[in-house]
């Protein structure tokens, strides 16, 4: 049996600029509740070890049902991204965890929860990291394979679209446009997903919203759970939460952050680089489908047959 831990500060488990060539799953399980931010219930979460090969597999604990965190399971997009079963069984507002999981290096795991939402903490994918460093992770005796991008792929319209390049370096790259009508300028922001780089430069940012969308939201019973204390609310005159952004640009580094995790859900990590523009989760899912269904566009190897210098994490061994 595994003994159960809480969050507490920890020295990061990841050995910092190495990729791993095997797959990893945590060394041990660890749990934390939180609230649903569309449902507004309170519920518990675990992570669990799991075997090679195995995958992200959410298992809601309630109905005794797993589901594969995969692309093929996504039913909608409408605000977060929800994975659902045969027999009607849905878990919502996945992507900060599976952010997370993707940036750090998570292979497989068995992500218990007790109803239909991930909570959503802090608004961020902050706790989710911290929860992975605490329970630290394991090399398991199983190649880890990558999708590498082999040619350009673009959905969406002429001011709503997402893209898929190839990567020259074979790194993980993004890079996002936002420009809806708030009182400050429009943000773009490019990085390198490492570790290092989506624990400091995108962990911390938080889900935002408009306040006059709120009553409508609430209306249609979404965001029922929604506060100051797990989004940014924003207004005509600027920022409400008291303690003010986490980044200047807050808004456009959570358009990567749920990116980072939406594109996990293609079950390997992607190596390419991503752009968007005023992207969302149904673009994302529309990007991973289009990949996954275009044989032509992808080619999936092992990590341990890619030069150590095309790697995004720096030498494989």
């Amino acid at each position: 049996m595994y003994k159960e831990m809480t969050i507490s500060s920890s020295t990061p488990s990841f050995q910092a600029g190495k990729m791993s060539v095997l797959q990893r799953t945590l060394n041990k399980p660890i749990s934390c509740i939180g609230m649903g931010v569309h449902s507004g219930e309170r519920v518990q979460l675990r992570l669990l070890p799991a075997l090679p090969n195995t995958g992200i597999i959410f298992k809601r604990v309630d109905l005794d049902i797993s589901i594969p965190g995969l692309w093929a399971g996504v039913i909608s997009t409408q605000l977060c991204t929800t994975l659902g079963h045969a027999s009607g069984a849905k878990i919502a507002t996945i992507e900060h965890l599976m952010a997370a999981l993707n940036a750090l290096g998570v292979d497989n795991l068995i992500v218990e929860v007790g109803g239909a939402e991930i909570p959503v903490m802090d608004g961020s994918s902050e706790v989710f990291v911290d929860l992975i460093d605490q329970a630290g992770l394991q090399e398991q005796n199983a190649p880890r394979r990558a999708i590498i991008v082999k040619r350009s792929l673009r959905v969406g319209s002429a001011d709503r679209w997402v893209s898929l390049e190839p990567s020259v370096d074979r790194s993980f790259a993004f890079s996002c446009i936002f420009d809806r009508p708030i009182p400050f300028p429009d943000q773009h922001f490019t990085f390198i997903l490492t570790p290092e780089s989506f624990r400091e430069d995108i962990s911390k940012a938080r889900t935002f919203g408009f306040m006059e969308d709120l009553a409508l939201l609430k209306a249609k019973g979404l965001a029922q759970g929604a506060s100051l204390s797990n989004a940014v609310g924003l207004s005509a005159s600027g920022v409400l939460n008291p303690e003010g952004l986490r980044y200047k640009d807050e808004c456009v580094r959570h358009k990567i952050l749920d990116a980072v995790g939406d594109l996990a859900l293609a079950g390997l990590p992607i190596l390419g680089a991503f752009t968007g523009y005023r992207s969302g989760h149904e673009l994302n899912y529309q990007l991973v489908k289009t990949l996954m269904e275009d044989v032509s566009a992808y080619e999936i190897a092992s990590i341990d047959s890619i030069s150590p210098i095309h790697l995004p994490f720096g030498s494989a061994h």
